[in-house]
């Protein structure tokens, strides 16, 4: 059986960050916010291997840091570095809209049929 080979920072398109910051704004620990929180953990493992930070904001404690990034729904995730800044808001449950956003995988163009 063939081992699913995960991308390594030399793979990644356009860039071979050091270490990807990551912020996941939330409004407390809410089902939804955990799931955000697991799936993108999931993700950051199989992806960046050792090569990522998660900082989770909740902001019922901290709300000023919500104008920061311009936060306007929970959860949301934002992609400090490598630059530019990205965005994704939702339980990040769609594993290839999460890695299209944070540009670990180039987008797959539609074939138009012949």
């Amino acid at each position: 059986m063939a081992k699913k080979s995960k991308p390594d920072a030399a793979t990644l398109p356009d860039q071979a960050p050091e270490s990807w910051k990551l912020r996941l704004y939330v409004a407390g620990m809410t089902p939804r916010a955990v799931a955000a929180f697991n799936n993108l953990k999931k993700l950051c493992d199989e992806y960046l291997e050792d090569c990522y930070d998660i900082e989770v904001v909740d902001l019922l404690q901290k709300p000023k840091l919500a104008a920061g990034d311009q936060i306007i729904a929970v959860p949301t995730l934002v992609r400090r570095l490598p630059p530019p800044m990205k965005k994704i808001i939702g339980d990040l449950s769609n594993e290839e809209r999460v890695l299209v956003g944070l540009d670990l995988r180039p987008v797959q163009k539609k074939r138009r049929p012949l």
